[in-house]
């Protein structure tokens, strides 16, 4: 796998199913992957912020990388997510992440601490050292306080297996900005839905998603329609996605994203506490945005051949 053709396409980033006692309900992720292969997805992410990360034991992460390796066709990368607090740790899951045949990593600065600019970067040098996998780097500034700024990734060009971004600063002029300064050297994936589409007009070469894993199909049918230049086709059903994709940039994303997978009956809704299901008026609220959007869902165009307008993201 050439890392232009990794770094391409839709990754969703995979809720994690719940029973109703808090265990791994991998039948319902097993239905939940299987949704997306089907829908086209390129790859997928395990263990994110959707996933749930936070509450997921070290082993549980693991178990859910076994799981999907074993029902993933081998030319489809299976991420893991590493998001810890301590150096070492982070070390320790890339090493085991490989021995178990992950395809990459998608890779958080540290939590919990306010690190400075060269703390970060010699934590992404750590876990960069650590393992021979492709590295994504999570660049999400509103939601964890650090900025990875192109000096940063300056000071990262000598890794090669540092290769991507997922770009969530919510600054397109961001993408610009990688790109006059880096050229193709990170490839750049758009990592919030709401301006998913106009991430991939300015120089975005992936995409990692929320609202696909409740809506695969509309979500692989954007991008691609898109990347063939088809952008009119791509916008009309980028604006009936509106309402849903706004849900990817609440705090309680990880609530809402089930319950609108629920909706399309690829996962249900149990959380791991401290998240709790939502009731009463929120419940009402989000149910009513997603029934709105399904009982006005736009038909698709063939989408899942469509050749890319310029063939040299392929390369």
């Amino acid at each position: 796998m050439s890392k232009n053709a990794l770094w391409y396409g839709v990754y969703p980033a995979l809720l994690t199913p719940f029973k109703k006692n808090e265990e791994v309900d991998y039948d319902m992720f097993l239905k939940n992957l299987n949704a997306q292969l089907e829908a086209g997805v390129s790859g997928f992410i395990l263990a994110g912020t959707l996933g749930e990360a936070s509450t997921l034991t070290a082993q549980e992460k693991f178990d859910l990388l076994v799981f999907a390796k074993k029902h993933v066709p081998a030319h489809i990368p299976v991420l893991l997510n590493i998001a810890e607090q301590a150096t070492a740790v982070a070390v320790d899951i890339a090493k085991k992440a490989e021995s178990l045949g992950a395809d990459g990593l998608m890779l958080l600065p540290p939590m919990r601490y306010k690190a400075s600019d060269k703390e970060v970067v010699t934590y992404f040098q750590a876990v960069a050292s650590a393992s021979s996998l492709p590295i994504l780097i999570y660049n999400n500034p509103v939601d964890y306080a650090i900025h990875v700024t192109l000096e940063m990734f300056a000071a990262l060009e000598a890794y090669p297996t540092i290769q991507a971004v997922k770009e969530s600063t919510r600054d397109l002029t961001n993408i610009t900005r990688m790109i006059n300064r880096f050229g193709d050297r990170f490839k750049i994936l758009g990592g919030v839905d709401t301006i998913s589409l106009e991430s991939q007009l300015v120089g975005a070469v992936g995409s990692v998603a929320g609202l696909v894993d409740a809506f695969p199909k509309e979500t692989v049918a954007i991008f691609n329609l898109a990347k063939a230049g088809r952008v009119d086709e791509a916008l009309k059903i980028y604006r009936w996605f509106m309402p849903l994709l706004e849900l990817d940039i609440h705090p309680k994303l990880v609530q809402y994203i089930k319950l609108a997978a629920v909706a399309e009956g690829i996962s249900n809704e149990y959380v791991r506490a401290p998240r709790l299901t939502i009731e009463g008026e929120e419940r009402a609220r989000i149910q009513k945005i997603i029934d709105t959007a399904r009982a006005n869902r736009p038909e698709l165009p063939e989408y899942l051949d469509l050749v890319p307008a310029n063939e040299e993201v392929l390369a």
